[in-house]
Protein backbone atom coordinates (compact mmCIF):
# COMPACT_ATOMS: atom_id res chain seq x y z
CA UNK A 1 0.00 0.00 0.00
CA UNK A 2 3.23 2.38 0.49
CA UNK A 3 4.32 1.98 -3.16
CA UNK A 4 0.54 2.91 -4.09
CA UNK A 5 0.29 5.84 -1.73
CA UNK A 6 4.24 6.77 -3.25
CA UNK A 7 3.04 7.08 -6.68
CA UNK A 8 0.21 8.93 -5.79
CA UNK A 9 2.22 11.52 -4.23
CA UNK A 10 4.73 11.73 -6.97
CA UNK A 11 1.99 12.59 -9.34
CA UNK A 12 0.34 15.14 -7.49
CA UNK A 13 3.40 17.04 -7.03
CA UNK A 14 3.93 17.08 -10.48
CA UNK A 15 0.48 18.53 -11.09
CA UNK A 16 1.73 21.31 -8.25
CA UNK A 17 4.47 22.31 -10.33
CA UNK A 18 2.40 22.71 -12.85
CA UNK A 19 0.18 25.20 -11.44
CA UNK A 20 3.01 26.74 -9.84
CA UNK A 21 4.34 27.52 -13.30
CA UNK A 22 1.12 28.61 -14.58
CA UNK A 23 0.36 30.81 -11.52
CA UNK A 24 2.98 33.14 -12.45
CA UNK A 25 1.46 33.88 -16.19
CA UNK A 26 -2.13 35.64 -14.92
CA UNK A 27 -2.07 38.47 -16.05
CA UNK A 28 -5.15 39.24 -18.71
CA UNK A 29 -8.35 37.82 -19.23
CA UNK A 30 -6.76 36.08 -22.00
CA UNK A 31 -4.47 34.31 -20.04
CA UNK A 32 -6.33 33.01 -17.27
CA UNK A 33 -9.57 31.84 -19.30
CA UNK A 34 -7.65 30.98 -22.61
CA UNK A 35 -4.17 30.69 -21.23
CA UNK A 36 -2.86 33.41 -23.21
CA UNK A 37 -3.96 31.51 -26.86
CA UNK A 38 -0.69 29.86 -27.38
CA UNK A 39 -1.41 25.88 -26.84
CA UNK A 40 -0.54 23.61 -29.93
CA UNK A 41 -2.74 21.44 -31.22
CA UNK A 42 -1.61 18.15 -29.31
CA UNK A 43 -2.68 19.89 -25.96
CA UNK A 44 -5.69 21.30 -27.12
CA UNK A 45 -6.77 17.51 -28.60
CA UNK A 46 -5.54 16.00 -25.01
CA UNK A 47 -7.11 18.48 -22.93
CA UNK A 48 -10.81 18.74 -25.23
CA UNK A 49 -10.21 14.33 -24.48
CA UNK A 50 -9.18 14.86 -20.52
CA UNK A 51 -12.48 17.05 -19.94
CA UNK A 52 -14.65 15.03 -21.54
CA UNK A 53 -13.67 11.81 -19.56
CA UNK A 54 -14.35 12.63 -16.34
CA UNK A 55 -14.90 10.38 -12.67
CA UNK A 56 -18.80 10.14 -13.95
CA UNK A 57 -17.00 8.55 -17.53
CA UNK A 58 -14.93 5.91 -15.37
CA UNK A 59 -17.69 4.91 -12.96
CA UNK A 60 -21.07 5.39 -14.97
CA UNK A 61 -19.85 4.34 -18.44
CA UNK A 62 -18.12 1.32 -16.87
CA UNK A 63 -21.43 0.50 -14.75
CA UNK A 64 -23.64 0.89 -18.28
CA UNK A 65 -21.17 -1.50 -19.47
CA UNK A 66 -22.64 -3.71 -17.00
CA UNK A 67 -25.55 -3.19 -16.84
CA UNK A 68 -26.54 -2.30 -20.68
CA UNK A 69 -23.43 -3.44 -22.52
CA UNK A 70 -23.45 -1.55 -25.89
CA UNK A 71 -26.25 0.66 -25.67
CA UNK A 72 -24.65 3.76 -24.64
CA UNK A 73 -21.76 3.18 -26.93
CA UNK A 74 -23.12 5.63 -29.17
CA UNK A 75 -22.19 8.45 -26.80
CA UNK A 76 -18.44 7.33 -27.47
CA UNK A 77 -18.45 7.31 -31.22
CA UNK A 78 -19.05 10.91 -31.41
CA UNK A 79 -14.91 11.34 -32.76
CA UNK A 80 -16.83 12.18 -35.80
CA UNK A 81 -18.82 15.23 -34.32
CA UNK A 82 -15.35 16.71 -32.88
CA UNK A 83 -14.38 17.23 -36.82
CA UNK A 84 -17.55 18.55 -37.30
CA UNK A 85 -16.41 21.23 -34.22
CA UNK A 86 -12.73 21.55 -36.38
CA UNK A 87 -13.92 22.03 -39.66
CA UNK A 88 -17.14 23.73 -39.56
CA UNK A 89 -17.34 25.63 -35.77
CA UNK A 90 -14.03 26.72 -35.20
CA UNK A 91 -13.05 29.02 -37.76
CA UNK A 92 -16.34 31.13 -36.58
CA UNK A 93 -15.45 31.22 -33.13
CA UNK A 94 -11.60 31.80 -33.28
CA UNK A 95 -12.02 34.21 -36.27
CA UNK A 96 -14.83 36.41 -34.08
CA UNK A 97 -12.52 36.55 -30.92
CA UNK A 98 -15.41 35.56 -28.87
CA UNK A 99 -14.06 33.98 -25.35
CA UNK A 100 -17.46 32.62 -24.65
CA UNK A 101 -20.18 30.66 -26.74
CA UNK A 102 -22.78 33.13 -25.18
CA UNK A 103 -21.06 36.23 -26.39
CA UNK A 104 -21.05 34.30 -29.82
CA UNK A 105 -24.74 34.24 -29.66
CA UNK A 106 -24.89 38.18 -29.06
CA UNK A 107 -22.59 38.80 -32.13
CA UNK A 108 -25.05 36.60 -34.45
CA UNK A 109 -28.39 37.54 -32.19
CA UNK A 110 -28.18 39.57 -29.72
CA UNK A 111 -28.15 40.19 -26.26
CA UNK A 112 -31.09 38.57 -25.04
CA UNK A 113 -30.18 34.99 -26.43
CA UNK A 114 -26.63 35.63 -24.36
CA UNK A 115 -28.26 36.22 -21.32
CA UNK A 116 -30.27 32.71 -21.88
CA UNK A 117 -27.57 30.94 -22.73
CA UNK A 118 -24.94 32.51 -19.80
CA UNK A 119 -27.76 31.82 -16.82
CA UNK A 120 -28.88 28.33 -17.88
CA UNK A 121 -25.22 27.21 -18.92
CA UNK A 122 -24.21 28.02 -15.43
CA UNK A 123 -26.91 26.45 -13.48
CA UNK A 124 -27.11 23.31 -15.60
CA UNK A 125 -22.92 23.12 -14.89
CA UNK A 126 -23.60 23.69 -11.20
CA UNK A 127 -26.45 20.76 -11.07
CA UNK A 128 -25.51 18.39 -13.32
CA UNK A 129 -22.00 18.20 -14.15
CA UNK A 130 -20.04 19.52 -11.36
CA UNK A 131 -22.10 17.16 -8.41
CA UNK A 132 -21.97 14.70 -10.96
CA UNK A 133 -18.26 14.78 -11.11
CA UNK A 134 -18.37 14.84 -7.68
CA UNK A 135 -20.25 11.86 -6.91
CA UNK A 136 -18.72 9.79 -9.01
CA UNK A 137 -15.65 10.56 -7.20
CA UNK A 138 -17.06 10.23 -3.93
CA UNK A 139 -18.13 6.86 -4.99
CA UNK A 140 -14.63 5.99 -6.36
CA UNK A 141 -13.05 6.97 -2.58
CA UNK A 142 -16.07 4.71 -0.69
CA UNK A 143 -14.88 1.42 -2.63
CA UNK A 144 -11.19 1.88 -2.71
CA UNK A 145 -11.06 3.39 0.94
CA UNK A 146 -14.31 2.28 2.77
CA UNK A 147 -12.06 1.71 6.52
CA UNK A 148 -9.15 4.55 5.78
CA UNK A 149 -11.56 7.04 7.49
CA UNK A 150 -13.59 5.26 9.57
CA UNK A 151 -16.15 4.07 7.62
CA UNK A 152 -17.22 3.70 3.99
CA UNK A 153 -19.65 6.60 4.25
CA UNK A 154 -16.86 8.65 5.63
CA UNK A 155 -14.60 7.94 2.83
CA UNK A 156 -17.56 9.28 0.81
CA UNK A 157 -17.76 12.75 2.18
CA UNK A 158 -14.18 13.36 2.90
CA UNK A 159 -13.57 12.11 -0.77
CA UNK A 160 -15.88 14.14 -2.35
CA UNK A 161 -15.05 17.58 -0.49
CA UNK A 162 -11.47 16.98 -0.46
CA UNK A 163 -10.81 16.48 -3.92
CA UNK A 164 -13.38 19.75 -5.11
CA UNK A 165 -11.23 21.64 -2.64
CA UNK A 166 -7.84 21.21 -3.91
CA UNK A 167 -8.89 21.20 -7.25
CA UNK A 168 -10.68 24.65 -6.90
CA UNK A 169 -7.61 25.96 -5.57
CA UNK A 170 -5.37 24.78 -8.59
CA UNK A 171 -8.06 25.90 -10.84
CA UNK A 172 -7.85 29.33 -9.20
CA UNK A 173 -4.59 30.23 -9.21
CA UNK A 174 -3.50 27.82 -12.05
CA UNK A 175 -6.21 29.58 -14.57
CA UNK A 176 -7.07 27.46 -18.08
CA UNK A 177 -3.03 27.10 -18.66
CA UNK A 178 -3.02 25.09 -15.43
CA UNK A 179 -6.52 22.97 -16.39
CA UNK A 180 -5.13 22.19 -20.17
CA UNK A 181 -1.55 21.27 -18.99
CA UNK A 182 -2.07 19.41 -16.45
CA UNK A 183 -4.81 17.23 -18.76
CA UNK A 184 -2.00 16.78 -20.75
CA UNK A 185 -0.39 14.82 -17.78
CA UNK A 186 -3.64 13.23 -16.72
CA UNK A 187 -4.39 12.09 -20.75
CA UNK A 188 -1.43 9.82 -20.20
CA UNK A 189 -1.96 8.54 -16.75
CA UNK A 190 -5.74 7.51 -17.79
CA UNK A 191 -5.11 5.91 -20.75
CA UNK A 192 -2.62 3.98 -19.16
CA UNK A 193 -4.30 3.00 -16.05
CA UNK A 194 -7.64 2.05 -17.70
CA UNK A 195 -5.82 -0.52 -20.31
CA UNK A 196 -3.93 -2.10 -17.42
CA UNK A 197 -7.60 -2.38 -16.23
CA UNK A 198 -8.72 -4.27 -19.19
CA UNK A 199 -5.37 -6.31 -19.43
CA UNK A 200 -5.48 -7.68 -16.13
CA UNK A 201 -9.80 -8.27 -16.03
CA UNK A 202 -9.59 -10.00 -19.75
CA UNK A 203 -6.68 -12.41 -18.41
CA UNK A 204 -8.60 -12.95 -15.47
CA UNK A 205 -11.76 -13.88 -17.26
CA UNK A 206 -9.88 -16.04 -19.71
CA UNK A 207 -9.59 -13.71 -23.03
CA UNK A 208 -11.59 -11.37 -25.17
CA UNK A 209 -13.27 -14.98 -26.28
CA UNK A 210 -14.48 -15.84 -23.33
CA UNK A 211 -16.14 -11.95 -22.63
CA UNK A 212 -17.90 -12.81 -26.32
CA UNK A 213 -19.05 -16.35 -25.21
CA UNK A 214 -20.12 -15.36 -21.50
CA UNK A 215 -22.41 -11.56 -23.08
CA UNK A 216 -23.79 -14.16 -25.63
CA UNK A 217 -26.77 -15.56 -23.84
CA UNK A 218 -27.32 -12.16 -22.69
CA UNK A 219 -26.90 -10.60 -26.42
CA UNK A 220 -30.65 -8.66 -26.94
CA UNK A 221 -29.44 -6.72 -23.69
CA UNK A 222 -25.51 -6.15 -24.41
CA UNK A 223 -26.50 -5.36 -28.06
CA UNK A 224 -25.20 -1.77 -29.83
CA UNK A 225 -28.26 -1.61 -31.49
CA UNK A 226 -31.58 -2.21 -29.92
CA UNK A 227 -34.91 -2.84 -31.38
CA UNK A 228 -37.26 0.16 -31.25
CA UNK A 229 -39.59 -1.91 -28.81
CA UNK A 230 -36.85 -1.61 -26.54
CA UNK A 231 -38.37 0.75 -23.50
CA UNK A 232 -34.88 2.35 -22.62
CA UNK A 233 -32.77 2.24 -25.63
CA UNK A 234 -34.54 2.15 -28.87
CA UNK A 235 -31.95 2.77 -31.56
CA UNK A 236 -34.04 5.37 -33.19
CA UNK A 237 -34.36 7.17 -30.34
CA UNK A 238 -30.20 6.67 -29.06
CA UNK A 239 -29.24 7.90 -32.85
CA UNK A 240 -31.48 11.29 -32.80
CA UNK A 241 -30.58 11.73 -28.57
CA UNK A 242 -26.85 11.11 -29.40
CA UNK A 243 -26.52 13.32 -32.70
CA UNK A 244 -28.27 16.27 -31.06
CA UNK A 245 -26.66 15.87 -27.40
CA UNK A 246 -22.84 15.48 -29.54
CA UNK A 247 -23.20 18.86 -31.51
CA UNK A 248 -24.35 20.13 -28.54
CA UNK A 249 -21.99 19.51 -26.06
CA UNK A 250 -19.16 19.29 -28.62
CA UNK A 251 -19.77 22.11 -30.70
CA UNK A 252 -21.68 24.59 -28.90
CA UNK A 253 -20.87 24.07 -24.83
CA UNK A 254 -18.44 26.29 -23.15
CA UNK A 255 -17.20 23.06 -21.25
CA UNK A 256 -15.04 22.04 -24.31
CA UNK A 257 -15.07 24.83 -27.06
CA UNK A 258 -13.21 26.66 -24.86
CA UNK A 259 -10.42 24.18 -25.34
CA UNK A 260 -10.18 24.98 -29.25
CA UNK A 261 -10.32 28.75 -28.60
CA UNK A 262 -6.83 28.80 -26.58
CA UNK A 263 -5.28 27.66 -29.40
CA UNK A 264 -2.43 29.19 -31.49
CA UNK A 265 -4.25 29.49 -34.57
CA UNK A 266 -7.36 28.08 -36.40
CA UNK A 267 -4.75 25.42 -38.04
CA UNK A 268 -3.76 24.26 -34.15
CA UNK A 269 -8.04 24.45 -33.25
CA UNK A 270 -9.17 22.19 -36.01
CA UNK A 271 -6.32 19.56 -35.83
CA UNK A 272 -6.82 19.55 -31.65
CA UNK A 273 -10.54 18.65 -32.62
CA UNK A 274 -9.16 15.93 -34.95
CA UNK A 275 -6.62 14.69 -32.13
CA UNK A 276 -9.51 14.68 -29.87
CA UNK A 277 -11.94 13.15 -32.32
CA UNK A 278 -9.04 10.31 -32.34
CA UNK A 279 -8.65 9.88 -28.43
CA UNK A 280 -12.54 10.12 -28.15
CA UNK A 281 -13.16 6.41 -29.62
CA UNK A 282 -10.97 5.43 -26.61
CA UNK A 283 -13.58 5.25 -23.55
CA UNK A 284 -15.49 2.15 -25.09
CA UNK A 285 -12.82 0.53 -24.81
CA UNK A 286 -11.02 1.51 -21.39
CA UNK A 287 -14.10 1.74 -19.69
CA UNK A 288 -17.12 0.59 -21.51
CA UNK A 289 -15.31 -2.93 -22.23
CA UNK A 290 -13.67 -2.53 -18.78
CA UNK A 291 -17.69 -2.67 -16.98
CA UNK A 292 -18.48 -5.63 -19.18
CA UNK A 293 -15.52 -7.44 -18.14
CA UNK A 294 -16.38 -7.22 -14.59
CA UNK A 295 -19.76 -8.20 -15.18
CA UNK A 296 -18.42 -11.41 -16.80
CA UNK A 297 -16.21 -11.93 -13.78
CA UNK A 298 -19.25 -11.00 -11.18
CA UNK A 299 -21.25 -14.03 -13.54
CA UNK A 300 -18.68 -16.47 -13.10
CA UNK A 301 -18.00 -16.21 -9.50
CA UNK A 302 -14.72 -14.60 -9.99
CA UNK A 303 -15.26 -11.34 -8.18
CA UNK A 304 -17.74 -10.08 -5.84
CA UNK A 305 -19.63 -6.71 -6.78
CA UNK A 306 -21.95 -5.25 -4.40
CA UNK A 307 -25.49 -5.78 -5.10
CA UNK A 308 -28.72 -3.82 -5.16
CA UNK A 309 -31.48 -5.46 -3.15
CA UNK A 310 -33.08 -6.58 -6.14
CA UNK A 311 -29.92 -8.82 -6.74
CA UNK A 312 -28.60 -6.87 -9.26
CA UNK A 313 -25.13 -5.66 -9.11
CA UNK A 314 -24.10 -2.22 -8.38
CA UNK A 315 -22.85 -0.93 -11.89
CA UNK A 316 -21.45 2.27 -10.54
CA UNK A 317 -19.17 0.57 -8.15
CA UNK A 318 -18.00 -2.02 -10.80
CA UNK A 319 -14.51 -0.01 -11.64
CA UNK A 320 -13.01 0.73 -8.38
CA UNK A 321 -14.20 -2.91 -7.18
CA UNK A 322 -11.41 -4.34 -10.12
CA UNK A 323 -8.82 -1.45 -9.48
CA UNK A 324 -8.78 -2.98 -5.66
CA UNK A 325 -9.33 -6.46 -6.48
CA UNK A 326 -7.44 -7.62 -9.90
CA UNK A 327 -4.05 -5.22 -9.46
CA UNK A 328 -0.89 -5.61 -8.49
CA UNK A 329 0.50 -3.04 -5.89
CA UNK A 330 2.15 -0.03 -7.69
CA UNK A 331 -0.41 -0.57 -10.66
CA UNK A 332 -2.88 0.02 -8.79
CA UNK A 333 -1.52 3.27 -7.65
CA UNK A 334 -1.26 4.20 -11.21
CA UNK A 335 -4.74 3.72 -11.88
CA UNK A 336 -6.14 5.68 -8.44
CA UNK A 337 -4.27 8.61 -9.69
CA UNK A 338 -5.73 7.93 -13.30
CA UNK A 339 -8.95 7.95 -11.47
CA UNK A 340 -8.81 10.66 -9.39
CA UNK A 341 -6.99 12.63 -12.10
CA UNK A 342 -10.10 11.98 -14.21
CA UNK A 343 -12.13 13.93 -11.71
CA UNK A 344 -9.97 16.78 -11.17
CA UNK A 345 -9.62 17.26 -14.87
CA UNK A 346 -13.16 17.93 -15.23
CA UNK A 347 -13.89 19.27 -12.11
CA UNK A 348 -11.48 22.14 -12.84
CA UNK A 349 -12.79 22.58 -16.56
CA UNK A 350 -16.37 22.96 -15.48
CA UNK A 351 -14.60 25.23 -12.57
CA UNK A 352 -12.85 27.73 -15.32
CA UNK A 353 -15.53 27.68 -17.90
CA UNK A 354 -18.06 28.78 -14.97
CA UNK A 355 -15.69 31.63 -14.25
CA UNK A 356 -15.15 32.48 -17.55
CA UNK A 357 -19.09 32.42 -18.34
CA UNK A 358 -20.00 34.82 -14.93
CA UNK A 359 -16.63 37.12 -15.87
CA UNK A 360 -17.36 37.52 -19.42
CA UNK A 361 -21.01 37.47 -19.89
CA UNK A 362 -22.60 38.36 -16.78
CA UNK A 363 -20.54 40.55 -14.49
CA UNK A 364 -18.62 42.46 -17.36
CA UNK A 365 -21.81 43.37 -18.91
CA UNK A 366 -22.95 44.32 -15.67
CA UNK A 367 -19.92 46.24 -14.55
CA UNK A 368 -17.90 47.45 -17.91
CA UNK A 369 -14.62 48.59 -18.04
CA UNK A 370 -12.91 46.97 -15.34
CA UNK A 371 -9.01 46.53 -15.63
CA UNK A 372 -7.85 42.78 -16.58
CA UNK A 373 -6.71 42.40 -12.88
CA UNK A 374 -10.16 43.15 -11.71
CA UNK A 375 -11.40 40.64 -14.21
CA UNK A 376 -9.16 37.76 -13.43
CA UNK A 377 -9.66 37.89 -9.71
CA UNK A 378 -13.46 38.40 -10.11
CA UNK A 379 -13.16 34.90 -12.22
CA UNK A 380 -11.20 33.31 -8.55
CA UNK A 381 -14.06 34.66 -6.63
CA UNK A 382 -16.40 33.23 -9.02
CA UNK A 383 -14.53 29.67 -9.11
CA UNK A 384 -14.61 29.70 -5.51
CA UNK A 385 -18.27 30.16 -5.50
CA UNK A 386 -19.33 27.46 -8.17
CA UNK A 387 -17.16 25.14 -5.64
CA UNK A 388 -19.44 26.34 -2.83
CA UNK A 389 -22.48 25.40 -4.80
CA UNK A 390 -20.89 22.24 -5.74
CA UNK A 391 -20.02 20.95 -1.89
CA UNK A 392 -24.15 22.24 -1.44
CA UNK A 393 -25.41 19.56 -4.22
CA UNK A 394 -23.63 16.80 -2.95
CA UNK A 395 -26.62 15.28 -0.97
CA UNK A 396 -29.13 16.05 -3.50
CA UNK A 397 -27.10 14.31 -6.06
CA UNK A 398 -26.39 11.43 -3.83
CA UNK A 399 -30.08 10.88 -3.51
CA UNK A 400 -30.77 11.30 -7.41
CA UNK A 401 -28.23 9.24 -8.43
CA UNK A 402 -29.38 6.23 -5.84
CA UNK A 403 -32.66 6.73 -7.58
CA UNK A 404 -31.87 6.40 -11.19
CA UNK A 405 -30.57 4.05 -13.48
CA UNK A 406 -27.11 4.86 -13.18
CA UNK A 407 -25.13 8.19 -13.39
CA UNK A 408 -24.65 7.90 -17.14
CA UNK A 409 -27.79 7.15 -17.60
CA UNK A 410 -29.42 9.99 -15.47
CA UNK A 411 -26.46 12.38 -16.90
CA UNK A 412 -27.61 11.41 -20.77
CA UNK A 413 -31.19 11.87 -19.94
CA UNK A 414 -30.83 15.26 -18.42
CA UNK A 415 -28.39 16.59 -21.04
CA UNK A 416 -30.89 15.31 -23.99
CA UNK A 417 -33.68 17.96 -22.32
CA UNK A 418 -31.19 20.71 -22.45
CA UNK A 419 -29.49 20.17 -25.71
CA UNK A 420 -32.16 20.97 -28.09
CA UNK A 421 -32.96 24.20 -27.96
CA UNK A 422 -29.22 25.41 -27.97
CA UNK A 423 -28.30 23.05 -30.76
CA UNK A 424 -31.20 24.44 -32.46
CA UNK A 425 -30.69 27.79 -32.12
CA UNK A 426 -26.47 27.37 -32.99
CA UNK A 427 -27.02 25.21 -36.03
CA UNK A 428 -29.84 27.40 -37.37
CA UNK A 429 -27.66 30.63 -36.36
CA UNK A 430 -24.88 29.60 -38.58
CA UNK A 431 -26.77 28.54 -41.59
CA UNK A 432 -29.69 30.05 -42.26
CA UNK A 433 -29.68 34.02 -43.08
CA UNK A 434 -33.35 34.51 -42.40
CA UNK A 435 -33.32 33.18 -38.33
CA UNK A 436 -32.95 36.60 -36.50
CA UNK A 437 -32.89 37.68 -32.71
CA UNK A 438 -36.49 37.55 -31.86
CA UNK A 439 -36.87 33.70 -33.22
CA UNK A 440 -33.49 32.85 -30.68
CA UNK A 441 -35.18 34.08 -27.78
CA UNK A 442 -38.35 32.16 -28.29
CA UNK A 443 -37.11 29.16 -29.09
CA UNK A 444 -34.27 28.80 -26.60
CA UNK A 445 -37.09 30.15 -23.82
CA UNK A 446 -39.93 27.51 -25.61
CA UNK A 447 -36.84 24.56 -25.41
CA UNK A 448 -35.85 25.37 -21.85
CA UNK A 449 -39.13 25.13 -20.04
CA UNK A 450 -40.32 22.24 -22.39
CA UNK A 451 -37.01 20.62 -21.43
CA UNK A 452 -37.37 21.39 -18.34
CA UNK A 453 -40.78 20.29 -17.71
CA UNK A 454 -40.09 17.16 -18.81
CA UNK A 455 -37.33 16.16 -16.84
CA UNK A 456 -39.51 17.61 -13.65
CA UNK A 457 -42.46 15.01 -14.53
CA UNK A 458 -39.46 12.59 -15.27
CA UNK A 459 -37.94 12.26 -11.92
CA UNK A 460 -41.36 13.36 -9.90
CA UNK A 461 -42.73 9.87 -12.23
CA UNK A 462 -39.61 7.46 -11.51
CA UNK A 463 -39.86 8.43 -7.81
CA UNK A 464 -43.61 7.63 -7.71
CA UNK A 465 -44.33 10.89 -6.23
CA UNK A 466 -46.81 11.18 -9.12
CA UNK A 467 -48.46 7.78 -10.76
CA UNK A 468 -51.55 6.30 -12.23
CA UNK A 469 -52.35 6.60 -15.85
CA UNK A 470 -52.84 10.73 -16.23
CA UNK A 471 -51.05 13.00 -18.80
CA UNK A 472 -48.65 13.73 -16.33
CA UNK A 473 -47.46 10.46 -15.70
CA UNK A 474 -47.04 9.61 -19.62
CA UNK A 475 -45.36 12.56 -20.15
CA UNK A 476 -42.57 11.44 -17.28
CA UNK A 477 -42.79 7.86 -18.84
CA UNK A 478 -42.01 8.20 -22.10
CA UNK A 479 -39.02 7.71 -23.42
CA UNK A 480 -36.26 10.38 -22.38
CA UNK A 481 -34.20 9.67 -26.12
CA UNK A 482 -37.39 10.26 -28.03
CA UNK A 483 -38.70 12.90 -26.25
CA UNK A 484 -35.22 14.67 -26.66
CA UNK A 485 -36.24 14.44 -30.50
CA UNK A 486 -39.04 16.25 -29.99
CA UNK A 487 -37.79 19.26 -27.85
CA UNK A 488 -35.38 19.52 -30.75
CA UNK A 489 -38.18 19.63 -33.72
CA UNK A 490 -40.24 21.83 -30.99
CA UNK A 491 -37.42 24.49 -30.88
CA UNK A 492 -36.47 25.04 -34.41
CA UNK A 493 -39.73 25.69 -35.39
CA UNK A 494 -40.85 28.07 -33.02
CA UNK A 495 -37.37 29.50 -34.38
CA UNK A 496 -38.21 29.52 -37.77
CA UNK A 497 -41.91 30.39 -37.70
CA UNK A 498 -41.12 33.68 -34.94
CA UNK A 499 -37.98 34.35 -36.72
CA UNK A 500 -40.39 34.65 -40.33
CA UNK A 501 -43.31 36.44 -38.35
CA UNK A 502 -40.96 39.55 -37.88
CA UNK A 503 -37.70 41.60 -39.80
CA UNK A 504 -34.59 39.51 -41.27
CA UNK A 505 -31.33 40.67 -39.78
CA UNK A 506 -29.20 43.50 -41.88
CA UNK A 507 -26.63 42.15 -43.87
CA UNK A 508 -24.28 44.33 -41.45
CA UNK A 509 -25.40 42.56 -38.52
CA UNK A 510 -24.80 39.17 -40.46
CA UNK A 511 -21.35 39.77 -41.86
CA UNK A 512 -19.06 36.84 -41.35
CA UNK A 513 -20.29 35.65 -39.23
CA UNK A 514 -22.89 32.64 -41.36
CA UNK A 515 -21.70 30.37 -43.78
CA UNK A 516 -23.41 32.02 -46.66
CA UNK A 517 -22.31 35.52 -45.37
CA UNK A 518 -18.66 35.19 -45.19
CA UNK A 519 -16.30 37.34 -47.11
CA UNK A 520 -13.93 36.03 -49.66
CA UNK A 521 -10.52 37.35 -47.79
CA UNK A 522 -12.09 35.14 -44.92
CA UNK A 523 -12.92 32.15 -47.13
CA UNK A 524 -8.99 32.21 -48.18
CA UNK A 525 -8.06 32.78 -45.06
CA UNK A 526 -9.37 29.25 -44.09
CA UNK A 527 -8.69 27.66 -47.14
CA UNK A 528 -5.04 28.63 -46.16
CA UNK A 529 -4.62 26.95 -43.18
CA UNK A 530 -6.06 23.21 -44.79
CA UNK A 531 -2.81 21.19 -45.46
CA UNK A 532 -3.23 17.76 -46.24
CA UNK A 533 -2.54 16.68 -42.83
CA UNK A 534 -5.83 17.64 -42.23
CA UNK A 535 -7.71 15.37 -44.43
CA UNK A 536 -5.60 12.72 -43.62
CA UNK A 537 -6.33 12.80 -39.90
CA UNK A 538 -9.79 13.42 -40.56
CA UNK A 539 -9.80 10.00 -42.84
CA UNK A 540 -7.90 8.20 -40.23
CA UNK A 541 -10.57 9.29 -37.36
CA UNK A 542 -13.65 9.04 -39.93
CA UNK A 543 -11.89 5.05 -40.65
CA UNK A 544 -11.45 4.07 -36.78
CA UNK A 545 -15.27 4.94 -35.86
CA UNK A 546 -16.89 3.08 -39.24
CA UNK A 547 -14.62 0.20 -37.85
CA UNK A 548 -15.96 -0.11 -34.49
CA UNK A 549 -19.71 0.33 -35.82
CA UNK A 550 -18.95 -2.47 -38.01
CA UNK A 551 -17.60 -4.86 -35.76
CA UNK A 552 -19.36 -4.22 -32.52
CA UNK A 553 -22.66 -4.27 -34.39
CA UNK A 554 -22.14 -7.92 -35.17
CA UNK A 555 -19.71 -8.82 -32.42
CA UNK A 556 -22.55 -10.97 -30.60
CA UNK A 557 -24.38 -12.59 -33.68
Amino acid sequence: MGLDWSIIGIYFLLLVGIVYWSSGKQKSTSDYFLAGRHAGWFVVGCSIFASNIGSEHIVGLAGSGANNGMAQAHWEMHGWVLLILGWFFVPFYYSSGVFTMPEFLERRFDARSRWVLSIVSLIAYVFTKVSVTVYAGAIVFQTLLPDTFGSPENAFWIGAIATVVLTGIYTVFGGLRAVIYTEVLQTVVLIMGSLFITFYGLGKLGGWEQLVVTAKPNAANFALWRPLSDLNFPWLGVVIASFVIGVWYWCTDQYIVQRTLAAKNIQHARRGAIWGGALKILPVFIFLIPGMIGWALHSKGIMNIAANPDGSIVGDKIFPTMVAELLPLGLRGLVVAGLLSALMSSLASLFNSCATLFTVDIYDKLRPGQTQQKLVAVGRIATIVVVGFGLIWIPVMKVISEKSKGLYDYLQNFQGFLAPPIFAVFVLGMFSKRVNARGAFVGLLVGFVAGMTKLTLQTLTQSNVISGDGLLTSIGKYNGYYACGWLTLLSIVTIVLVSLSSPAPTAEKLYNITFRTLSTEKRAEWKESITIADWLGTLAVLGIIVAGYLYFSFWLS
